[in-house]
């Protein structure tokens, strides 16, 4: 890793227990890397990513068979998430019929919106989502 992306770089240490946890620690984070007239404190932008943080690590408690790393870090303007579970099944979208209301499956559509980019990779455990999210 180069200086300057060390410089700028931060990682949460602690494994999240819950999605409230890892919020806390992007809001930290955030907090910290993000300084008042940079831009960067725009509430939209910090609730957008705390969204999508409780997003990615509640389905990997729900859904992924449990929370198996989770990290997050600026680089420049973006923020970037990396969450672990212990499920091959990938994210899925489901289809909605026009005007007909149904519970859940609006998470990830959300996430996908809300992200510069998303990646899921496949792991030896399970996979990993990574989302970058603007900052400005």
């Amino acid at each position: 890793m180069n200086e300057e992306l060390a410089s700028v770089l931060d990682t949460c240490t602690a494994l999240p227990a819950s999605a409230a946890d890892a919020r806390e620690q992007v809001e930290v984070l955030l907090g910290e890397q993000c300084v008042p007239g940079d831009g960067r404190r725009d509430g939209v932008v910090w609730a957008d990513a705390l969204l999508v943080t409780s997003e990615l690590v509640t389905n990997a408690y729900l859904h992924g068979g449990g929370l198996t790393a989770f990290s997050a870090w600026i680089a420049g303007d973006e923020l970037f998430l990396s969450v672990s579970d212990g499920s091959t099944a990938l994210p899925v979208t489901r289809s909605r019929t026009p005007g007909r209301y149904t519970v859940g499956g609006y998470g990830w559509p959300m996430v996908a919106r809300l992200s510069k980019s998303l990646s899921v990779t496949p792991t030896a455990t399970g996979k990993s989502i990574e989302a970058v999210l603007p900052l400005s």
